[in-house]
């Protein structure tokens, strides 16, 4: 692992901005992986403001989203459709039809998750944009996921839905299962970028780290991929 220790959230954010905007120039036909949350709001400030400057296209970008909430709508103002547009692809010049979310059709789940999975497995990432949990989640790889799944539905933990409780009015109208990406699949792109900003992750981070290969924290599975860069603020890193 490569390890970037920033002052603050909006140095990490700069620093994880500038590996993307050079891959983007590098590659316009780039393969991205997509994270949401609040962790890559910056990154994507960032890469908006690159392409208003003419510095980058999406155009000719793939994307796939890391996961997405089961059992409330797409144009529900909490999807994570409604959040990659309102934060990133409503801003910039990637097509539609390239940019690929899990669906949340509970009808038609397993037929989707199945799409999904074939998709990705016909293509390679060539960079996937992490955040990670308190309890050391990954996407929403929870606790005692098995490394061998591919894009699958959750039960979320109490944990995971307390931590995006900011997000809602009330827990009750938190959901309690979402479409993930598995570790496998995470584990398949090129290169990964991780950010994880604040005290609170400081724990999951040094176990991630220095903490043995374990499925009680999904993250600790990013010691067996070859690319792994991971960005932080100091309190992030503080029980490094």
């Amino acid at each position: 692992m490569q390890l970037i220790i920033c002052e603050d959230s909006q140095e990490a954010s700069l620093k994880a901005s500038e590996i993307v905007i050079q891959q983007l120039q590098n590659n316009p036909k780039t393969v991205l992986g997509l994270a949401t949350g609040s962790t890559p709001i910056g990154l994507y400030k960032n890469l908006i403001d690159a392409f208003k400057k003419g510095k980058i296209s999406f155009k000719d970008v793939v994307s796939y989203n890391l996961d997405e909430y089961l059992g409330i709508d797409r144009n529900h103002k909490e999807s994570y459709y409604q959040f990659m547009h309102t934060h990133l692809f409503n801003h910039i010049d990637i097509k539609e039809e390239n940019a690929h979310l899990p669906s949340n059709n509970l009808a038609t789940i397993e037929q989707d998750i199945k799409a999904y999975n074939d998709a990705l497995s016909k293509t390679k990432i060539d960079i996937q944009i992490l955040g990670i949990g308190g309890n050391g989640h990954i996407g929403f790889n929870e606790p005692g996921t098995l490394f061998e799944n591919e894009t699958f539905a959750v039960d979320l933990t109490e944990q995971t839905r307390l931590d995006n409780l900011r997000f809602f009015n009330h827990i009750d109208e938190v959901p309690k299962r979402a479409v993930t990406m598995g570790v496998k699949t995470i584990l398949r792109s090129k290169k990964i970028i991780l950010i994880a900003t604040g005290k609170n992750k400081a724990d999951a981070i040094q176990k991630m780290i220095k903490g043995p290969v374990t499925t009680a924290l999904p993250a600790s599975a990013l010691q067996k991929h070859p690319d792994v860069v991971v960005i932080l603020d100091k309190a992030a890193a503080s029980l490094l």
